[in-house]
């Protein structure tokens, strides 16, 4: 009989995964190790080389520490269900004009779901992963906070887990540097993983070259968008271009020459297959409207409550006001101009390290 009771980590093969489950091993807990396939790469007609966590190299990663500290690890193809969702959703985004963040949707959505789902079949009470931040509670609520380290805090990309999700969640890493965590794997002798690097890229786009990957999705997508209109914010016509799902709020590379000024993408027509270009100022917005809300810290937010909204991974965050806060549907005033707000992308709200909440935004700029 195990000390604390069983439970199902997801293991990727890489550092993060693997001193998890080191971790809750050593605490007494009986862990049981699982590696989710998610993306056969092969299928996507990439040509780069399979990385990342559904690659063999990474899948036998973590089997090795499972045979090594002694406890169950399985393999578990969840491509179907993946590729039907996550998959379909980052394509229909952006054919829509907006910009997705397929990893958050896969966190929330696809993984959680699997993992309880497994965790159920095993027995197993918790599931606990890699990501680095805690989880905090408030009058019988769970929430999710910014880890130690504030240059590998994960905590935004976890706003949209569940009250259910979280009372099953561990996430041994957020008390723990990245240093601290390479240190404790070097000195359980496994070297070769101490030193083993990042992937900041999608996993189903390996070559990070999400435009062909979508021309390779949509059959005809490029002949269907090509000869496209640049305009600038009056209306005038600035040339043409590739077809809008080829551009993300914020561009400047890509956009062709013969600009006096550098351009930057500011707003994406697809009804017209139209791209707006303005100068970087006119990337600045001063509100936004989020919608596909979920709730963590507090079951009701305070109308008018003062929160910093971070609008990216690893954005520093702006102070803002929350309205309309009891609805499905936020509306988010900035105390100051925040540049780069695309639809699509998720936005979260934080009282201080704490997650009040999340969501998808709609439309940035009033």
């Amino acid at each position: 009989m195990s000390k604390h009771g069983k439970i199902l980590v997801a293991m990727s093969g890489g550092i993060d995964s693997t001193v998890t489950a080191m971790m809750l091993h050593e605490e007494g807990y009986e862990v049981v190790g699982i590696t989710m396939k998610t993306w056969d790469y092969a299928s996507s007609g990439g040509s780069s080389k399979e990385t990342g966590c559904c690659s063999l190299d990474s899948i036998n990663d973590a089997r090795r520490v499972s045979v090594d500290m002694g406890f169950h690890h399985f393999i578990v193809d969840i491509r179907e269900e993946f590729g039907d969702y996550v998959i379909d959703n980052f394509v229909d985004e952006y054919i829509a004009g907006r910009t997705p963040n397929p990893c958050i949707l896969c966190n929330t959505h696809i993984k959680w779901s699997s993992l309880l789902k497994r965790a159920d079949a095993m027995d197993c009470e918790f599931i606990a992963t890699g990501h680095y931040a805690k989880i905090g509670t408030h009058n019988d609520r769970l929430f999710i906070k910014k880890a130690k380290d504030e240059k590998k805090d994960q905590s935004y990309v976890l706003w949209g887990l569940s009250q259910e999700c979280l009372m099953r969640s561990k996430f041994p890493l957020g008390g723990l540097t990245k240093d601290e965590v390479r240190l404790m794997c070097f000195e359980r002798g496994y070297d070769d993983l101490s030193k083993k690097g990042e992937s900041y890229e999608i996993c189903f786009v390996p070559d990070n070259d999400y435009r062909g990957f979508l021309k390779r999705r949509v059959e005809g997508l490029e002949e269907q968008v090509k000869g496209g209109k640049f305009i600038d914010k009056h209306g005038n016509d600035l040339g043409s271009h590739n077809g809008y799902p080829f551009y993300t709020i914020g561009q400047r590379k890509g956009l062709g020459g013969g600009f006096i000024t550098p351009k930057y993408v500011t707003e994406i027509l697809p009804d017209s297959n139209t791209v707006v270009l303005g100068e970087v100022d006119d990337l600045l917005r001063n509100g936004m409207n989020v919608g596909k809300i979920n709730l963590q810290k507090y079951e009701h937010i305070t109308d008018g409550m003062e929160s910093k909204v971070m609008v990216r991974y690893l954005d520093s965050g702006t102070l803002a006001n929350i309205s309309n806060a009891t609805s499905d549907t936020m509306r988010v005033d900035f105390l100051a101009n925040v540049r780069g707000i695309a639809p699509g992308q998720s936005a979260v709200f934080y009282e201080g390290d704490d997650v009040l909440g999340g969501g998808i935004i709609q439309v940035g700029g009033f």
